[in-house]
């Protein structure tokens, strides 16, 4: 009886896995993020112009990084980038929930995970070879960032129409209450993207992907 071996995939002389020529982000996933980070950079620094007008904290934000000019004029670009974050966010759930992505991409995450990870990037070994995989600090960045715009939307909407969504306002500790839960969420947003900056300025590639979906051409 004859019989044929078949030799390991990293064995010497074996073939070699193809590579995967799917793109990294799909183009719709893409859209969807820039779109996104449009409207969070015009809703917070409007949303700066905003809080001036009536601080509850003893300080201001310059003027210089604030859009709007005048509280009008504030108001009017929340409005726009609200209704941009809102639905475009929506768009980016629905199809990563639908295509399988979310799931894929962000689970499971563990707090073992985390820790791992972190000390590792604390100690500059942890390791960015492959793109399509999100290490443990990521997802968990990534989901909390879900969860925040989610939480900003709903105390924004106490803002926007407090009478009309008198339960949501109960819920969210009332008006004022909602005021501040809407300036701790924007600023962790901020944080976010700050780090989110520092991250993409050592890992440059991560950027290329973002804009053209593949993964660099060594």
């Amino acid at each position: 009886m004859n019989s044929t071996a078949t030799a390991p995939l990293d064995a010497p002389g074996a073939p070699t896995a193809p590579a995967d020529k799917r793109p990294i982000h799909p183009l719709w996933m893409r859209v969807t993020h820039w779109l996104n980070a449009l409207a969070v950079v015009v809703l917070v620094t409007s949303g700066w112009r905003i809080y001036d007008a009536a601080p509850f904290f003893p300080f201001t934000i310059p003027t210089v990084i604030t859009l709007g000019g005048w509280l009008g004029g504030a108001l009017q670009w929340h409005f726009a980038a609200m209704w941009l974050l809102v639905f475009n966010g929506f768009v980016y759930l629905a199809v990563n929930i639908a295509s399988g992505r979310l799931a894929a991409k962000f689970f499971p995450v563990t707090p073992r995970g985390v820790v791992h990870d972190a000390l590792a990037a604390l100690k500059g070994k942890l390791s960015h070879a492959d793109p399509r995989h999100y290490n443990s600090v990521q997802k968990l960045a990534y989901l909390f960032v879900m969860l925040d715009l989610i939480v900003i939307v709903l105390s924004g909407l106490v803002l926007w129409k407090s009478v009309q969504f008198a339960v949501l306002r109960d819920l969210l500790g009332g008006y004022e209450f909602a005021r501040r839960i809407h300036f701790f969420a924007m600023a962790a947003i901020v944080a976010f993207v700050v780090v989110h900056l520092v991250m993409v300025a050592l890992v440059p590639r991560t950027l290329l992907t973002m804009l053209r979906g593949g993964a660099p051409k060594k």
